[in-house]
């Protein structure tokens, strides 16, 4: 298959694709791969396009650096003005929940936020022992996206999703393998070849039966997108917030949020 490279320092995702495979790499490692709204976009518009083409049978994810990514730019989320469902995050996180080929993820180090919600979607997960998973979302004021407050429950149980979600305690590479987010723990140096490898595995299986075997295991699509919705509803919300705005500005200037006179609960529902 033909083998195109779209790999320079100017972009912050870089494309790759050969045998079937098309690689999208997070490439910002001076800020820890934080992922702005450009960046989503050029997800998406990767995810989309990938889905229309046959030559494409597999996305692999990865990442530049030592972090997979710290998740969502907070600048982005300090100049947010609308609600989440309108933004590049929010498209991607649909597109990649509704994407209909396989997804390969290469985990290099910390994935926050979400760095983490996006594996939910992936069908291999492959780990260096330098990564771990964390959603801290509470400790931002905020709420689970990507559909994760359903998905991790139903993938961990209820007590390890508490921990993540609510405690935002962080799991490690050993932790997330027991747990079953991740297929196994590949030394960094050879990691993502290991990825690459199983998603070239893949890519040689026939495709129509790898994808209706694909849509029977993850099944009826429409509640996980009506949980995202209502996730979305709640987030924006929360973004409004005093408690998501004093932590924002307690993290760019490295300092514990001031939480005195918290708000009243966010109801779950619009």
């Amino acid at each position: 298959m033909q083998d195109t490279m779209q790999d320079t320092t100017q972009e912050l995702i870089l494309i790759h694709e050969a045998d079937g495979v098309l690689e999208l790499r997070f490439n910002r490692p001076e800020k820890k791969n934080a992922i702005t709204g450009a960046m989503y976009d050029a997800l998406t518009a990767a995810l989309l396009d990938a889905a229309e083409r046959p030559a494409v049978r597999v996305v692999l994810i990865a990442a530049e650096g030592e972090t997979f990514t710290a998740g969502n730019d907070i600048k982005d989320f300090l100049t947010m003005t609308g609600g989440l469902s309108d933004t590049p995050a929010s498209r991607f996180i649909h597109t990649i929940a509704a994407f209909n080929k396989p997804l390969v993820a290469a985990v290099n180090g910390p994935a926050i936020g979400i760095g983490t919600t996006l594996l939910l979607h992936c069908d291999l997960v492959y780990a260096s022992p330098e990564a771990s998973l964390s959603v801290p979302f509470v400790d931002l004021g905020l709420v689970p996206e990507a559909g994760s407050s359903l998905l991790l429950p139903l993938r961990v149980g209820f007590a390890r999703a508490a921990e993540l979600l609510l405690l935002g305690e962080a799991m490690d590479a050993d932790a997330a393998l027991a747990a079953g987010l991740v297929n196994a723990i590949i030394s960094s140096d050879t990691l993502r070849g290991h990825a690459r490898e199983k998603a070239q595995k893949l890519a040689a299986k026939p495709p129509s039966a790898l994808a209706a075997t694909r849509a029977l295991m993850r099944g009826e699509l429409g509640t996980l997108h009506a949980h995202m919705r209502q996730e979305s509803v709640v987030f924006s919300k929360a973004l409004k917030g005093a408690e998501a705005r004093e932590a924002f500005t307690a993290f760019l200037e490295r300092r514990k949020p001031n939480l005195d006179g918290a708000a009243p609960p966010i109801a779950s529902v619009a």
